[in-house]
């Protein structure tokens, strides 16, 4: 990370099966995947900008106390040029989501054992999450 890389804070929410389903959205103007959630307003924690954002993207209502924190991670942001993306990821049980809402485009449910190739991923999610839940199988 140079000087120059501009630190983007955001908090998100991995819905992960106990066979290895990942759900991922892919915003509007996007290309590539990655797990629901984004930036703070003012005055929220983490865990209240991660059960905001799932109800504003993919239409779920979380508890923030029904959250698990996995840790903090950084990597390139997938949409900002020269900027890094600062993320404190959580965990949930999974929940029934069919539908994607606000900025996302598409949601998609994908096997972190197979990936597809053709399947382009934010690097947060390819880089630092994936290999943290496949660690823990």
């Amino acid at each position: 990370m140079s000087k120059s890389d501009k630190v983007i804070r955001v908090s998100a929410v991995v819905f992960c099966t106990d066979d290895g389903e990942l759900l991922t959205v892919r915003k509007t103007g996007s290309t590539r995947f990655m797990l629901p959630g984004g930036k703070p307003e003012p005055g929220e924690s983490p865990r209240q900008t991660a059960a905001r954002e799932c109800a504003e993207e993919i239409g779920v209502v979380l508890g923030p106390d029904d959250l698990t924190e996995l840790g903090v991670f950084r990597a390139p942001a997938a949409n900002e040029a020269g900027h890094l993306v600062e993320a404190v990821v959580f965990r949930h049980d999974v929940l029934p989501v069919d539908r994607p809402s606000a900025e996302i485009a598409e949601l998609r449910w994908m096997r972190i054992d197979r990936l597809d190739p053709d399947v382009s991923l934010a690097p947060l999610l390819a880089e630092r999450v994936i290999p943290l839940l496949l660690a823990g199988r």
